[in-house]
């Protein structure tokens, strides 16, 4: 799987692309016909304290899975990405078929 890692209003973090490169490899070998990952993080002013975003875009043969989150840090903004993201790939997983 191929992953593209994006920062928007903010600094490139060294980090948060080896920690969400980590957590989608691993999505991958459970997955894997995962073709690509989109990841953008994006850092908006927000009065209620959250403002850390993450959004993933999944490429898969057929289509295409998003998920986003808005939290108080980069970290729970990309695991709770990621977990929404793995609820879709296993709904998905039931829905395809087998081909003999």
């Amino acid at each position: 799987m191929k992953i593209n890692v994006q920062f928007e209003k903010m600094d490139t973090s060294e980090f948060m692309e080896a920690f969400v490169t980590k957590k989608l490899n691993k999505l991958g070998k459970k997955y894997d016909w995962i073709i690509n990952a989109d990841v953008f993080f994006k850092l908006e002013k927000d009065p209620k304290g959250k403002g850390k975003i993450c959004k993933i875009e999944l490429s898969h043969i057929g289509s295409k899975i998003f998920a986003f989150s808005n939290e108080e840090s980069f970290q729970e903004a990309a695991d709770e990405t990621i977990r929404d993201l793995e609820k879709q790939l296993e709904k998905r997983k039931k829905e395809m078929k087998p081909y003999s």
